[in-house]
């Protein structure tokens, strides 16, 4: 495990996103002579811990913000995770006041006709991100628990006693992850195609990583990144903005 692991960071340092936490799971799989599958969700854990700084740049994960693992499931478009999105985004609203520049519906659940997990993610767009004073106590009296901070984003999801219907996301306003997300978001919902593949590729990364919420979205990794590319040609052909 140590030797697949240092190869693949190199490989990670060099190529960039594309090398994946799956390719780690392969390369450690393959070195015992196994198939990715056959390693134990414990083995694919312990890989997780060890490459999540590398994939995540400054992650850290909050004492006691755990919640029991639950199977990863996607479903057909629901009409009504629109309809969740503005319950949230009032509360939100409410609690953050000015500290929240901007509060965007983003992810699979804001593309109308999108298959997704049934969680509704929300972009909140601060001034500072480093100033949590300004918004962790409001996303806090919303019914949100603080989850983890990486490098220029904050994650808070319900506690564990509490529906997990919305993640909550905050980023820096003008920042990369804004616009990323936002971009994705517009780009899906004005192209079927790209959708269409989208939801294959959710699909098909959900049937073989029900188990392991990582796997499953390091599985995405390549379709988003051309998704992304074609979405920045898109953006400087129509003039998109944020």
């Amino acid at each position: 495990m140590d030797d697949a692991f240092e190869i693949w960071r190199e490989r990670r340092e060099r190529e960039g996103p594309r090398v994946t936490l799956v390719d780690l799971y392969g390369m450690v799989a393959e070195a015992r002579g196994l198939q990715v599958a056959d390693l134990s969700q414990a083995e694919r854990r312990e890989l997780w811990e060890r490459a999540a700084g590398i994939i995540n740049p400054g992650i850290e994960f909050m004492q006691g913000s755990d919640r029991p693992r639950e199977p990863l499931e996607i479903f057909p478009y629901d009409p009504s995770w629109p309809a969740t999105f503005e319950r949230w985004h009032a509360r939100l609203r409410m609690c953050l006041g000015d500290a929240a520049t901007r509060i965007e519906h983003v992810g699979s659940t804001s593309v109308p006709g999108l298959d997704a997990k049934p969680i509704v993610d929300i972009q909140v767009s601060v001034e500072d991100i480093l100033d949590e004073a300004r918004y962790v106590p409001g996303c806090e009296a919303a019914g949100l628990m603080f989850r983890s901070r990486e490098d220029g984003h904050r994650y808070f999801r319900p506690p564990f006693d509490a529906p997990r219907e919305v993640h909550v996301h905050v980023c820096a306003v003008g920042s990369a992850w804004e616009r990323d997300h936002l971009l994705f978001r517009d780009f899906l919902r004005t192209h079927s195609d790209a959708c269409r593949a989208y939801a294959m590729t959710k699909r098909d990364a959900a049937a073989l990583w029900r188990d392991d919420s990582m796997g499953y979205t390091e599985a995405k990794s390549d379709v988003i990144l051309d998704i992304l590319a074609d979405a920045g040609h898109w953006a400087e052909l129509t003039g998109w903005h944020t």
